[in-house]
């Protein structure tokens, strides 16, 4: 057994696993975080897309003791005060998610995205970066609504105070 202590959601956590525990199977069976969805467990679905160390990576393919000293973001810890996260609320206001199994990991891999191009996204690069992710109700169309108005309003409102 090898005991693994993360930060996460901003909290110090531990627990004990065996060493071929991996960190989605942790996160959410010895941490009890289960927005973290398991899905394929081999990296095809991109339900358990968490943040670590500041990238987003699937949790499915990283064994928790690997990952023992991060920082790890879950979708649980995204959202500020009890407000919704900006790409959480564009989610819903665009009707982003159906069944809401891959919703957690599409959520975190827009957030990491956005992150990533600084505003600078439009419908090719979001299609092209979601590749990772597969969803079996919604057609896409739109989860990259959702990911391009949580984009603008992020950043939109930043190009705005720099005018």
């Amino acid at each position: 057994m090898a005991k693994v202590t993360l930060t996460v959601n901003g909290r110090t956590m531990s627990g004990e696993c065996d060493d071929r525990t991996l960190l989605v199977h942790f996160i959410r069976e010895k941490l009890g975080l289960t927005g973290t969805h398991v899905g394929c467990d081999t990296t095809q679905c991109g339900a358990c897309v968490v943040h670590m160390d500041g990238r987003s990576v699937k949790s499915c393919s990283i064994l928790a003791v690997q990952a023992s000293g991060s920082t790890v973001t879950t979708i649980e810890g995204i959202a500020a005060q009890g407000e919704l996260h900006p790409v959480q609320a564009a989610f819903n206001q665009h009707h982003g998610l159906q069944c809401g199994f891959c919703t957690p990991g599409m959520v975190m891999t827009a957030v990491d995205m956005i992150a990533r191009h600084g505003g600078a996204l439009d419908e090719a690069t979001v299609r092209h970066e979601l590749e990772g992710n597969i969803c079996r109700c919604t057609g896409y169309h739109n989860i990259v609504r959702a990911v391009l108005a949580a984009n603008e309003e992020m950043h939109g409102a930043a190009r705005q105070a720099a005018e």
